[in-house]
């Protein structure tokens, strides 16, 4: 089965969308003749290119919501729409539970749950203008016990919380998934 989808004239946020699952989100949506925005806290390592098309970056910690602001406002001077947001910034190091301190919690949580909570925040009214939707990056780690990355886990167990509630409050103007 082949599934072409087109979403030429459509704008399309992702947080992390430089490396790893970002940049494939992001691939595909530029291969969906998408205008990808994407952030993070440093420039891609290389360049994306798709059909002679490239995501737009920012530079932004998804962990403060002024950058995120920021962001969102940028974004919405140069294009005037958002239809999508994907939040996907994320990830967490190995470290035993008991060796973590509580600048380390706070970091991976901020990471992990509370940059999709502002973002999703910020962008809602363009969101809703567009009938648009949120897809929320999560894991496994949210449903399974996670030695080692307990507290991301927590955090992406947090997200899917979050995930159901804002589905049933922003329906239907604004969809919202995990994935």
């Amino acid at each position: 089965m082949n599934l072409e989808l087109d979403f030429r004239g459509k704008t399309v946020l992702i947080t992390g969308g430089g490396g790893g699952v970002g940049r494939g989100i992001a691939t595909a949506f530029l291969s969906a003749g998408s205008d990808v925005e994407i952030c993070g806290r440093t420039e891609p390592e290389s360049e994306l290119v798709v059909e002679g098309r490239s995501p737009f970056f920012f530079t932004a910690d998804v962990r403060d919501p002024e950058a995120i602001e920021r962001w969102v406002a940028d974004v919405m001077s140069r294009r005037g729409q958002i239809d999508t947001l994907v939040n996907n910034a994320g990830g967490s190091p190995f470290s035993r539970f008991e060796e973590g301190s509580p600048r380390y919690y706070s970091a991976v949580t901020e990471l992990n749950f509370l940059s999709a909570a502002y973002t999703s925040r910020t962008a809602y009214t363009q969101l809703r203008d567009t009938q648009g939707s949120v897809i929320n990056i999560t894991s496994i780690s949210a449903r399974r016990p996670s030695p080692g990355t307990a507290v991301y886990g927590a955090a992406k167990a947090a997200l899917e919380s979050l995930t159901r509630s804002l589905a049933t409050e922003w329906a239907p103007n604004v969809r919202v998934n995990a994935v």
